[in-house]
C-alpha cells in the first residue's frame, strides 16, 4: 500500500513537473519570436535609411537602385530606394517626410526653397555629384537663334520631371518668354514634326535616345546656350558633341550648354544626433564600395563620378567629408 501511495505521488509530481515544463516551454516559445522579430525591427529600423530617388522612368531611381544593391551587400545599412514625383518634390520630401534620409535632388531646385526656408543652404547638404542633367533645346529648321522662341510654343516635359521646373527657371534667366507647355516628351516631338510646336526641351543626362535613335530632317538642331555670372550659383558648363549626336552635329563641332548637377543629398543632421549616425554609416558603406558601381553591369556614367567633386551651390557633409579627409590625407613635406 505505501508503494502504490509513494508510486502515485511519484506520478503526480512528474505530471506536475511535466505540465510545468510543457508550460514553461510554450511561454518560451511564445516569447522568443516576439523577443526575435522586435530585435529584427529595432535593427532594421536602425540600419536603414530611406533614399527619395524620382519617377520610375528617370535616370534618379535606377542610380538610387544601383547604390542599394552595392551597398546593401553589408549587414550594417540597408538602402530603402522610393519612388517619388521627381528631383525637384525630393527636396520637400528630405526637408519634411518622414523615414527620408536621403535624396536625389537637382541643385537649382533650391531656388523654389529660398523664400519659404531661408536656411535652405544650410539645412541640405551634398554628399557626391551624381551626375549633370544637360540642357537640350531642339529646335525646328526655321529657329535660328533663342530670341526666335520669344512667343513660341516650347514644351518642357511633364510637371515633376527636371526639364518642367529647371526650363522654365533657365528660360527667365535668358529673358526668353516663351508659350510653356507640359506635356509628354515622345508626344511632343510629334508635335515637333509637325511644326505645331517650336521647341522641346530636355534636360537629363545624353545622350538622349529620341535624338540619338529618331530621323530628323535637315535644319533641326540644338541651339547653345553659354555659361555665364547667370548661371554660376546652381549650374555647370558643358557641351553637346558629335560624339553623342552623329545625326544632328557635324564631325568636330560642338553645341555649348550648361548642365544641372544631379546630387545625392541629405538633411544637416547634427553629429550627435541618431540620424546624423545613420547617415554617416551609408557613407561609409557607400564610399567604401565606390568603385564596384564602375564595373560592368552598372551606369557607364559611374566611371566619371569621383567623390571629391564639389558641387554649386549646396556643401558638403560633415561624414562625406570626413571620408574624403580620411582617403586622401594631406601630405607634409616636414619643411617649416
Amino acid at each position: 500500500m505505501h508503494f502504490v501511495a509513494r508510486l502515485m505521488t511519484v506520478f503526480i509530481a512528474a505530471t506536475a513537473f511535466c505540465d510545468a515544463s510543457a508550460a514553461q516551454s510554450r511561454r518560451t516559445l511564445n516569447a522568443q519570436p516576439a523577443s526575435s522579430e522586435q530585435q529584427i525591427r529595432e535593427q532594421l529600423n536602425a540600419g536603414t535609411v530611406g533614399l527619395a530617388a524620382g519617377l520610375l522612368e528617370g535616370a534618379p531611381i535606377r542610380f538610387a537602385t544601383e547604390i542599394a544593391r552595392v551597398v546593401n551587400e553589408s549587414s550594417k545599412v540597408h538602402v530603402l530606394p522610393i519612388v517619388t514625383r521627381g528631383p525637384t518634390e525630393n527636396v520637400n520630401d528630405l526637408l519634411y517626410l518622414k523615414g527620408v534620409d536621403l535624396a536625389i535632388i537637382n541643385t537649382d531646385s533650391l531656388e523654389e526653397y529660398k523664400i519659404q526656408v531661408p536656411q535652405i543652404q544650410q539645412r541640405i547638404v551634398s554628399i557626391i555629384n551624381l551626375f549633370p542633367s544637360d540642357l537640350h533645346i531642339f529646335v525646328r529648321p526655321e529657329i535660328k537663334s533663342l530670341a526666335d522662341l520669344a512667343g513660341k510654343k516650347v514644351n518642357f516635359n511633364t510637371q515633376g520631371t527636371a526639364a518642367a521646373y529647371s526650363g522654365p527657371l533657365i528660360f527667365s534667366r535668358l529673358g526668353i518668354a516663351a508659350d510653356k507647355m507640359f506635356v509628354p516628351h515622345p508626344v511632343a516631338l510629334e508635335q515637333l514634326r509637325r511644326g505645331e510646336i517650336a521647341a522641346v526641351v530636355f534636360i537629363t543626362s545624353k545622350p538622349v535616345d529620341a535624338f540619338v535613335k529618331g530621323k530628323w530632317e535637315a535644319g533641326f538642331k540644338f541651339l547653345s546656350v553659354e555659361f555665364g555670372p547667370k548661371f554660376s550659383d546652381y549650374y555647370v558648363a558643358s557641351s553637346l558633341e558629335s560624339a553623342d549626336y552623329p545625326n544632328l552635329i557635324a564631325k568636330g563641332e560642338r553645341v555649348a550648354t550648361i548642365a544641372v548637377p544631379t546630387v545625392l543629398a541629405s538633411y544637416n543632421w547634427r553629429p550627435e544626433t541618431a540620424r546624423y549616425r545613420r547617415v554617416e554609416r551609408f557613407v561609409e558603406e557607400f564610399f567604401s564600395r565606390i568603385d564596384k558601381l564602375k564595373s560592368p553591369g552598372f551606369d557607364p556614367k559611374w566611371k566619371e563620378i569621383d567623390v571629391k567633386t564639389g558641387v554649386p551651390g549646396i556643401e558638403r557633409s560633415r561624414a562625406a567629408q570626413s571620408w574624403i579627409d580620411r582617403a586622401n590625407p594631406v601630405k607634409h613635406s616636414g619643411k617649416l
